[in-house]
């Protein structure tokens, strides 16, 4: 079957948000359906990775048109601000500059429901000439940026194609979502366009368990889960660090500032000196102001190794040489939805997972369904000091290794064939 996948982040674009579809129309083909991807021909990613082009086939069609981007006149006013709030680092709202406000209302506000909302209208009269042209029977269309979505509900609305959309991460419910400082009026606009998408696209998709009983409540459109997950990457065999390497790998956003475990990881490196001379706490990726203040506030600075963005191979290659993988997740009722695709990459490296994270999340019950590592929430002290000094000695016994079960399912190909059933029988 022929499929139109329209997706925002393709190859270059770094970071998470490329790597689920990306990995979905590799494995594609195996399972008899031929993907067709519609991407921004000059988009302005945060991030870039040159690596993961190597992962798109060679067969396959990919379509590009213009996309208008407002970041780039915001680029004129603050260059650093602007490209800050577009990785998604938010200051703390007492720590936010006049432009950062300035910046974050006018995103808010005015770019409803973001700031790519300005390719909805032309990709859709581009796209409706080529579905037609294409016998195109199926239409995919995966935010954020949730107004891809708004490029599917014309289409479906113009056409009879089948119409899944895709939520890598939910809509108004998003952690970030309360700190654009909308306002009543633009919090109303959001909520019914999301009402519209989840009523009108034919099936669902969501990559949480949390996410979606929230959309139940909205829609009685059928929803599945399907996770992110991990891929078998070409990696040579990779030695353990001899530190007691303690690694994050991804965006440190200012919400991911577990107090506590900087507390815990000090207090450690004061009462044994054998923890403070192997201990170090490597951060890869972008790191808000906010969390390496906590961090050097704590005493950490001299065991603290920042790598600031590295490539896909690269991160694959630090979290296999890392003694233990840090997952953090911002401490709110918001967020126990989120279950990063990291988290997939971190249980297959075999290395210890250390999350921190709000009560209830739904990576609690996935690292304790796999044994991957150990999950607190962000008052735990006792539990989480036990935890680390248990690793530390396993470590100096020369046997931490977390011991992962039933992964498998979470593979980037088995994740395709479920997506692929679901597809062929969205066309029934």
């Amino acid at each position: 079957m022929k499929i139109l996948l329209i997706t925002y982040y393709w190859p270059p674009a770094g970071g998470p948000g490329v790597q689920r579809w990306l990995k979905f129309v590799k494995y594609f083909k195996e399972f008899d359906v031929e993907p067709i991807v519609y991407v921004p021909e000059n988009p302005t990613y945060p991030l870039a990775d040159e690596s993961l082009i190597s992962d798109i086939p060679k067969d396959i069609t990919i379509i590009k048109q213009p996309i208008f981007e407002p970041y780039r006149f915001a680029e004129f006013f603050s260059k650093k601000e602007s490209e800050t709030i577009s990785k998604g680092i938010i200051p703390q709202k007492e720590k936010q500059s006049f432009m950062q406000r300035l910046l974050l209302y006018i995103r808010g506000n005015f770019f409803i429901p973001d700031a790519r909302k300005f390719w909805i209208k032309p990709s859709t009269k581009f796209l409706l000439r080529y579905i037609l042209q294409n016998d195109i029977e199926t239409v995919i269309t995966t935010g954020p940026p949730h107004s891809i979505h708004l490029i599917g509900k014309g289409l479906k609305e113009k056409t009879d194609v089948n119409w899944l959309a895709d939520f890598r991460d939910p809509w108004t419910t998003i952690g970030y979502h309360h700190q654009l400082k909308l306002s009543k009026n633009s919090i109303r606009k959001h909520k019914k366009l999301e009402e519209t998408v989840l009523n009108s696209a034919d099936q669902l998709t969501v990559t949480s368990y949390t996410t979606k009983e929230e959309f139940k409540k909205i829609t009685s459109k059928p929803i599945s889960v399907i996770t992110n997950g991990y891929d078998r990457e070409n990696i040579g065999a990779v030695k353990l660090d001899t530190k007691f390497t303690i690694s994050h790998i991804g965006s440190l956003l200012s919400g991911r500032n577990p107090n506590k475990l900087w507390q815990v990881l000090y207090d450690l490196t004061q009462e044994n000196d054998e923890f403070a001379k192997a201990f170090r706490l490597q951060l890869v990726g972008a790191v808000s102001e906010d969390v390496l203040f906590s961090i050097n506030e704590a005493g950490l600075s001299v065991f603290l190794d920042i790598k600031g963005y590295v490539s896909h191979k690269e991160a694959i290659e630090i979290q296999r040489s890392s003694q233990v993988l840090l997952l953090i997740e911002i401490d709110s009722k918001k967020t126990k939805c989120i279950i990063p695709g990291k988290l997939f990459e971190y249980m297959v490296s075999k290395r210890p997972i250390l999350a921190v994270g709000p009560s209830e999340a739904d990576i609690s019950k996935l690292i304790k369904e796999t044994n991957s590592g150990s999950f607190f929430e962000y008052d735990q002290y006792d539990e989480m000091k036990t935890i680390v000094l248990a690793y530390f000695k396993k470590f100096q016994e020369g046997k931490l290794v977390a011991k992962t079960k039933g992964i498998e399912k979470y593979s980037r190909r088995e994740l395709t064939k479920e997506m692929s059933l679901l597809l062929k029988n969205l066309k029934k």
